[in-house]
């Protein structure tokens, strides 16, 4: 399902592209057509979140033929894949590192939406770059700042509080300079399916960004998540993402990688910490 709502997105952004997948669904034949962009409007398929969309059009849509301004629907964060903050903190630094700027790249989250049923809306946008800069990003450095966002929709406000307390608890061992914004959506805005989550990132005096994040289970599905659990959950799992050190965190590995192999004939150097099993 996901799959085939992936597909129907990248027939989107191109022109002249041809797809055909046999009865059974076991075998998919594509012969790719040109990268136009534009303004879009997509709806992803909820049982995977929009991280999951969002991923492959950040490597695509510096290539475009028209800048690419699209709206995506469906569910915003979820326990799979990166969530929209994560990339929202770390994949556009990285893309301005190699020369994709300027006030047309952007990712903003007009509505949250939570699994199972999604409701969540984000708008990307993106410049259009003929050729990426060659960069040279060995020296991590040492960690300056915490910023993070703890974000509720369909439960009660205080839950973000008592995720930015626990979080703090942790991390106020290491580092004064912390600050967590709380989100609560309400109306529209939170989509049609309850939930809470944190997205933690980690900011280095030579601008590397190292991020982390945790959902609660979805409705329905496994036992209930405390809110302070999660919270301490979260601050553990930045200090993991730390200590395994870099310049680019896990989760923007493949991005970094692929970047660098697209950009012009010229020596390209980054350091990575232990490859994450995704990249």
């Amino acid at each position: 399902d996901f799959e085939a709502s992936f597909i129907r997105l990248i027939d989107k952004v191109t022109n002249g592209s041809r797809i055909e997948i046999n009865q059974t669904g076991t075998t998919l034949y594509y012969q790719p057509g040109l990268l136009y962009g534009g303004s879009l409007e997509h709806d992803c398929s909820p049982s995977r979140s929009i991280g999951y969309y969002l991923e492959s059009l950040l490597c695509l849509a510096p290539f475009m033929k028209h800048p690419l301004r699209i709206v995506l629907r469906g569910v915003t964060n979820d326990q799979v894949d990166p969530s929209v903050d994560v990339l929202k903190a770390t994949a556009l630094p990285l893309l301005k590192k190699f020369g994709i700027d300027g006030e047309g790249l952007e990712i903003k989250i007009n509505r949250r939406g939570m699994p199972p049923k999604g409701g969540g809306e984000i708008l990307f946008a993106c410049p259009v770059r003929k050729v990426l800069q060659p960069i040279q990003f060995t020296d991590p450095g040492k960690i300056k700042r915490i910023r993070g966002t703890a974000y509720s929709v369909r439960v009660s406000p205080q839950m973000s509080n008592r995720m930015v307390e626990s979080a703090r608890s942790i991390l106020n061992k290491f580092l004064p300079d912390i600050y967590i914004y709380t989100d609560h959506m309400k109306g529209i805005s939170s989509g049609k399916s309850p939930g809470f989550g944190m997205c933690l990132t980690a900011e280095t005096i030579n601008g590397t960004i190292l991020s982390a994040e945790l959902t609660s289970n979805p409705q329905g599905q496994g036992t209930a998540v405390l809110p302070e659990e999660l919270g301490q959950n979260c601050a553990k799992l930045l200090l993991e993402e730390v200590y395994r050190g870099g310049c680019v965190d896990s989760t923007n590995q493949s991005l970094a990688l692929l970047l660098m192999t697209l950009g012009q004939r010229d020596v390209s150097k980054v350091l990575l910490g232990p490859l994450s099993p995704y990249t």
